[in-house]
């Protein structure tokens, strides 16, 4: 039986920890800004009126929707280097001696991991949704579809943290853990749909884009913003790939844990 007063305690301690990365927060916040007040608006300029008109109308609001899932997927994945901090200075063999079971360990550390991405990046979502709405007047906004989309945001932030946790402990090397990481990023973000869209990739990008969790997420971001002309993904399509995906690598999170960290040893 899980308990949910457990998982909560691991969920409120990682919230607290990830107050401690304060130039994180702020080189994060900076990003966002320059992404938003700089390139957005350049290459907004720059674009074809074909283009604008395949994303609804306006490029900006496209990729303002898409650098927040970006936002929110880069401080998600964060919760695996807070894995390998607390390997190094031998917390992770404290937080197994705890009257804690490896399944509230993993659903408390994706659910916290999860909710502090979401907090941080909630201010800059408002901004967003603001200039969405202040330069697209027309977009009809329905209270439940916003909440249906922001649903879908939280399960998506909760699973990359668990997909993060998955190849912290499968993987037990920070160096490679960054370098693997890395390399992830650089394509899970690229073959999506947050920057770009879709009927402009090959049809060799566009095929792996369609299944990529980002794009489901960035599509919801934009129907419930009332962008609707710009998604690509049915909805419900979006809420069983983001529901699967949660799903999957937490389960993958739990069974590690049980296995790999059997007997409470790192190495």
């Amino acid at each position: 039986m899980i308990s949910l007063r457990n998982v909560w305690v691991v969920a409120e301690r990682d919230l607290r920890t990830f107050l401690n990365y304060k130039h994180v927060l702020i080189m994060r916040a900076l990003w966002f800004l320059a992404q938003i007040a700089l390139f957005g608006l350049v290459v907004n300029k720059m674009l074809r009126p074909d283009v604008q008109e395949a994303v609804g109308g306006s490029y900006f609001s496209f990729y303002a929707a898409g650098i927040i899932i970006s936002l929110l997927y880069s401080t998600s994945v964060f919760i695996g280097y807070d894995i390998y901090e607390e390997a190094d200075h031998g917390v992770i063999e404290y937080l197994l001696s705890l009257p804690v079971s490896r399944k509230e360990l993993v659903l408390g550390r994706s659910i916290g991991g999860g909710l502090r991405s979401f907090l941080y990046v909630s201010p800059m979502l408002m901004v967003v949704l603001y200039l969405i709405w202040s330069s697209n007047p027309q977009s009809f906004v329905s209270p439940l579809q916003l909440f249906i989309a922001f649903l879908a945001l939280f399960l998506f932030t909760f699973g990359v943290s668990g997909f993060s946790i998955t190849l912290a402990v499968s993987i037990k090397s920070s160096d490679k853990f960054d370098i693997f990481l890395g390399m992830i990023n650089a394509l899970i973000v690229r073959l999506s749909t947050t920057l770009y869209p879709l009927v402009y990739m090959p049809s060799y990008y566009a095929g792996i884009a369609q299944f990529n969790p980002l794009t489901f997420a960035a599509d919801l971001f934009r129907w419930g913003a009332g962008l609707e002309s710009a998604v690509l993904t049915a909805p419900a399509i979006a809420i069983f790939g983001i529901i699967s995906f949660f799903s999957l690598f937490t389960f993958l999170g739990i069974f590690l844990h049980e296995r790999v960290l059997e007997g409470g040893s790192w190495q």
